[in-house]
């Protein structure tokens, strides 16, 4: 069926023209955009029998890519406040995740992707746990985002609790497992992602191993922590004698297909490096200070090269997975890190669209609204009370408007919210489950 998405303002992020706002229509078939703004094919479809999106009053937006998160995190929300990173990983991250069973993780994925999807998240890349990674991927199918992810990789570190070692052998063939049972499958939507955690919870080998697999392999992923904290970075250097990104890159992990969260504590140096080999950084502002990781000067790795997407990270150190949140506090807070001229909301904008599309080497097929690319579309209202009555649209989107006016979100053409509500996924029964199995997971942890 086609989809006419009717008379609103389009923000395409197209790279490629001037005409980033438009207004008209938006033609969708068969999970393609065919035509943007006018044009024949649009008079035609007006004509014929077409499903039609009312978008008046609306702006129409690419789908938000959400390049750093972890859905297996997201039924700790609320229990790991005020700790540093290594403190919040020990006591809190690690024994929670190692209580996790299928159908606890399952349950967390599920109340992830409700939040990110009734936001406007079409894509994302996520980091799980150590097992049962099989769970989030069928819960992304299930629910129609378009999603990169593989299970966590944990070879070394004194303080992971049992449940979550593994050794070299066993971390590397259960990722290869899941790639050769994942990568490519929902239509095209589900792909593998290779996810060492960080530096000090893994080996040589095991870095070594997946840069080889990334080098060799068609599309996947390599996706790991780095420079996030300054008491991380000085753990780094007491055990590896370098920084972590020296090591990283002297191990293999570089290049357009190495994707780093955070970046907060990189030098100017280690930015151009990054930027000349295209290793991509994603911003994550509100774990940053939730977990006094400092303010990422990404306007600053914006000008020296770097390329950059954006992610919320995890529920435990947000405490919510909300792009216009992100969105918000990236462009805020460049402005006090380096000037209030600085990431204007047009550029802060595309960070969670075409620039987050492009960091997954997704760039070609989504990430904009351009005839030819894929229908990952989101409706959001602008004339809220929150957002009336002046400012242009980017204005608006950026620093006035939320989660709460999004009103359609559409994945390869297919809608999965509707009027605020997501088709695929029953939010009361999501968020019970999620409930009760929190009860359960907890009881195994025993927190200290």
């Amino acid at each position: 069926m086609q989809t006419l998405i009717r008379g609103g303002t389009i923000v395409t992020c197209d790279a490629s023209t001037n005409a980033q706002v438009l207004q008209g229509d938006v033609l969708v078939d068969g999970g393609i955009i065919v035509e943007v703004g006018s044009g024949p094919r649009i008079t035609q479809a007006r004509r014929g029998v077409t499903r039609v999106i009312d978008a008046r009053g609306c702006a129409v937006i690419p789908g938000f890519v959400q390049a750093h998160v972890h859905l297996c995190q997201v039924m700790f929300r609320g229990m790991a406040d005020d700790m540093v990173l290594l403190e919040w990983l020990k006591r809190r991250i690690w024994p929670l995740e190692a209580a996790h069973d299928a159908n606890s993780l399952r349950a967390s994925a599920e109340l992830g992707l409700l939040e990110m999807m009734l936001a406007g998240t079409t894509t994302i890349l996520d980091m799980g746990t150590v097992h049962h990674y099989d769970a989030v991927f069928d819960a992304c199918d299930r629910s129609g985002v378009r999603a990169i992810g593989g299970k966590t990789m944990m070879d070394l570190g004194a303080d992971v609790p049992a449940g979550l070692k593994e050794t070299t052998a066993e971390s590397l063939s259960e990722s290869d497992r899941l790639a050769a049972a994942w990568h490519g499958k929902g239509g095209g939507r589900l792909r593998y992602a290779y996810a060492p955690r960080f530096l000090l919870s893994c080996s040589e080998p095991l870095v070594r191993g997946v840069a080889d697999r990334v080098g060799a392999s068609d599309g996947v992923l390599f996706h790991t922590h780095a420079a996030e904290h300054a008491g991380e970075r000085q753990a780094v250097r007491e055990v590896l004698g370098d920084d972590d990104i020296a090591v990283l890159r002297r191990w293999g992990a570089f290049g357009p297909r190495t994707i780093l969260a955070h970046g907060v504590q990189l030098t100017d140096d280690e930015a151009r490096t990054l930027a000349s080999e295209g290793t991509r950084i994603v911003h994550c502002p509100s774990a940053n200070l939730k977990l006094g990781s400092g303010i990422a000067r990404i306007a600053d790795l914006d000008a020296l090269g770097v390329p950059l997407a954006m992610g919320a990270d995890g529920a435990p150190c947000n405490n919510n997975l909300d792009p216009w949140v992100e969105l918000r506090h990236a462009a805020l807070l460049a402005k006090i890190r380096t000037g209030v001229t600085t990431l204007p909301a047009p550029r802060a904008f595309r960070l969670a669209t075409l620039d987050g599309a492009k960091a997954l080497g997704l760039g070609d097929r989504i990430g904009s609204i351009e005839a030819g690319k894929c229908a990952d579309l989101v409706v959001v209202r602008l004339d809220g009370a929150h957002a009336e009555p002046g400012g242009d649209v980017f204005s608006k989107l950026v620093y006035a408007c939320g989660a709460r006016d999004v009103r359609w979100v559409l994945v390869d053409g297919e809608i999965v919210v509707r009027h605020g509500d997501h088709v695929k996924l029953d939010r009361e029964r999501v968020v019970a489950r999620a409930r009760e199995l929190s009860r359960e997971l907890v009881g195994r942890a025993e927190l200290s």
